[in-house]
Order: structure tokens, then sequence, then C-alpha cells
């Protein structure tokens, strides 16, 4: 009632001010709702891609355990079942980490981690002190203790312990208490070190001695560690590793010149009772760029689509062979420069086989340019040094051999 009295009490020119002012308060209304409403599905959106994600890890993971637990049907030999194992306990490891890294756990007390096993005394010990950067106090500080945790570290063949002593300095007239922060690991609350995680991902990767092996000879330097251990520091170092190679990746499709090519890899594959032909492409930048970078993709087939999904939107020169899954590609905008070293294999072949004269003569008139490349080398010749002496000594050869 009174509302209504004080309407009929305004004139026309305060009802129209006061309609303006409520229409306002309406519109912005209006927009802050439409805001939420825009927040609300971009966070439905969000979130069903991550359950997406969720469910796609926990399906990968439910294959690769009983793959792991249930091998009685496997035809395979009992070494092929231990490669298998290791790479399947790497990828579980990886997999449980991701999933940790999605789901949103709630508040929830620590759970109580396992005694671990106290490493050997006989082990020599390295000790690397960790001290506050400032221990000065207008009351005065003063060391009240520290603190002890022990890593495992490796020289190949001897195993070292580096002990990490953190001091606490308490100023008991503040009641205050420092200590210096524990130091960042790959492997939080892990036992091994940076250097015994090299360790083990080049003896696996570039020496190829399979973790089995490796358990072994671990253990003759004093402590065998367990291979289903050494699979899970694998899968961890995987998952810690990839934004490194993210952003190699970045600056790799920054170069104007790349270089790409496929291998084939045999990989064990459960339930075919023998191996899969995968592959391992290999994209890098050229030889005389500031940037020395090299990525491997693993893929399971060969297909054009893997170097395309790899490439992405990036466009410039690519020295390959000439094979078919990159002619996409080229039909997109980047610019083909073939192997020069492949089109020498042809000519070989023939003369090897045959004794073709005509071959021979190829093979000759293709050793001109890399000559000149050699000269170039040892010139020390800049970019625009090099683009001189291929016009003056190795077009007229290319031109010749066209």
């Amino acid at each position: 009632m009174e509302l209504s009295r004080e309407l009929a009490q305004m004139d026309a020119e305060a009802l129209r001010n006061l309609t303006v002012t409520l229409l306002a308060q309406l519109t912005e209304r209006d927009a802050e709702l439409s805001a939420k409403d825009a927040q609300l599905a971009n966070r439905d959106q969000e979130l069903k891609a991550k359950q997406l994600k969720i469910d796609q890890l926990t399906h990968e993971m439910a294959i690769l355990k009983r793959w792991h637990f249930d091998r009685r049907s496997e035809q395979m030999d009992p070494m092929q079942r231990s490669l298998l194992d290791e790479s399947i306990d790497a990828d579980i490891e990886a997999i449980s980490l991701e999933l940790e890294a999605l789901k949103e756990k709630p508040a929830s007390p620590p759970k109580e981690q396992p005694r671990r096993v106290a490493l050997p005394a006989v082990f020599p010990r390295r000790e690397v002190r960790h001290e506050p950067e400032n221990t000065q106090c207008s009351c005065g500080l003063e060391r009240i203790g520290e603190d002890v945790s022990e890593k495992l570290d490796y020289t190949p063949g001897i195993f070292e312990v580096e002990r990490h002593i953190r001091g606490k300095w308490v100023c008991r007239r503040c009641e205050r208490l420092i200590q210096a922060p524990v130091p960042p690991h790959v492997i939080d609350k892990g036992i091994p070190t940076a250097g015994l995680l090299a360790q083990v991902l080049i003896a696996k990767y570039l020496d190829h001695a399979p973790l089995y092996r490796q358990e072994a000879i671990f253990g003759r330097a004093g402590l065998a560690l367990p291979r289903s251990t050494l699979a899970q520091w694998v899968g961890a170092c995987g998952v810690r590793l990839q934004p490194l190679v993210d952003a190699m990746k970045v600056l790799l499709l920054a170069r104007p010149v790349l270089h790409a090519d496929e291998t084939p890899v045999p990989m064990l594959k459960p339930g075919l009772g023998r191996t899969h032909r995968a592959y391992l492409w290999s994209y890098s930048s050229r030889e005389y760029d500031e940037l020395k970078t090299v990525i491997y993709d693993f893929t399971e087939g060969r297909g054009g689509v893997h170097a395309r999904d790899f490439l992405g939107s990036w466009s410039g020169k690519l020295v390959c062979d000439d094979y078919s899954g990159y002619k996409a590609l080229f039909d997109r905008g980047v610019i083909e420069a073939g192997c020069m070293a492949r089109a020498r294999r042809k000519l070989h072949d023939l003369y090897a086989n045959h004794r073709s004269e005509i071959a021979e003569e190829g093979l000759e008139v293709l050793r001109r340019p890399v000559r000149v490349e050699r000269e170039a080398r040892e010139l020390k010749l800049d970019a625009a040094g090099r683009q001189q002496l291929r016009q003056q000594r190795a077009k007229p050869i290319a031109e010749a051999l066209r």
C-alpha cells in the first residue's frame, strides 16, 4: 500500500526516471545471469572433457592390469613376457600419475606411509647440507637439531647414499623455528636421485638393457632393485619429462626447416602371439641450426596421419624421403626437400647389382655436392656464405644431374 501511495504521488518525469533505472538494473542483472550461465556451461564442458579423459585412462589401466595379472592365455615365451611386464608396469605408473592430476580429491587425512627398509649401512655416505639462507635474529638463533633423509644414488657399478641433512634453527625468545626447505626431487618421497633415474633411463632406452637385466646388474652392486620398482620409476619419469618434451616441440615447430624420418620397431602386443610392427618417427632441426633438437614420436602404425598430427599447422621445408605418407603435408603448403641420400641409394643399388655405367656416372655426380658441403663445413661459413658457395658450385651440379 505504501509503495502504491508513493507511486501515485510521483509525477510523470519521476516515474519515467524510476522506470529507466529499474530497466537498467534488470538489464545489468540479465547480463550477470548470462555471464554466470556461460561460466557454468564452460565449466560443464571442462568437467565433461576431464571426465572423458579420466574414463579413457581408467579403461586403459583396466586393460593393462588384465594383461598383467591374467597371463595364462598369452602364448609368449618367458623372455617376451618379462619385457611385456616391464612396459605394462611403466604404463600403469604413468597413467596413475595422470589420473591423480585429473581427479579433484577432497581433503583427507594423510595416509600412513609404509615403513621403508633402511638403506644398507655398507654403502658410502655423501652428506649434502641444507641450512637456511639467513640465520640472523635480533634475539639470537640456536641450532636445536636436524632432519636427515637418505636418497639412493648410483655411479655405474657403485651405489652411494646421499644424506640430506636439514638443520633446525630456533629462537627461544621469539619462539620461531626455521629450516631449509626440502629440495625438489623427481619422485617425491622416493629413494632415487636424479642420477639414478638417469642411469635407469639411459640403460633402458640408449643401451637397450631391459629392466630385468638392470635388476641383476644392481644386484651385483649390492642392492637388488625389483624390476617392478624400476618400471614404476620409468613411468613416473615419462610423466615428469613430458613438459620438457612439449617445450622442445614448441621450439622445434618454430624452425623453418625440419628433418623427418620413420623407423620400424618390433612391439610386443598381447593376444597376437608375436611382435607387431610399430614405428618410431624422428623430427629434428637441421645441421646448422642453433637449436640442436630431436623429438621421437612412437606410433603403432606408419600412416601419414601421424606426421600430420605431430606437425599440426607447421609450414616450412621438410627434408624427408619419398614416402607417400608425407604427401598430404605437401598438399597443404609444406615444401618438400628431397633427401639426396635416398636418391643416391637407388643408383647405388643399380650399380651394385648390375654394374650399370649410367648409375656409376650418377654416383660420381652425386659425390660432387657432398664435397661442396664438406668444404663449407671446413671453412666454417655462415648461412650467407654457404648459400653463395652452393649457388656457385652446387647449383651447376644439380642442373647437370637433371
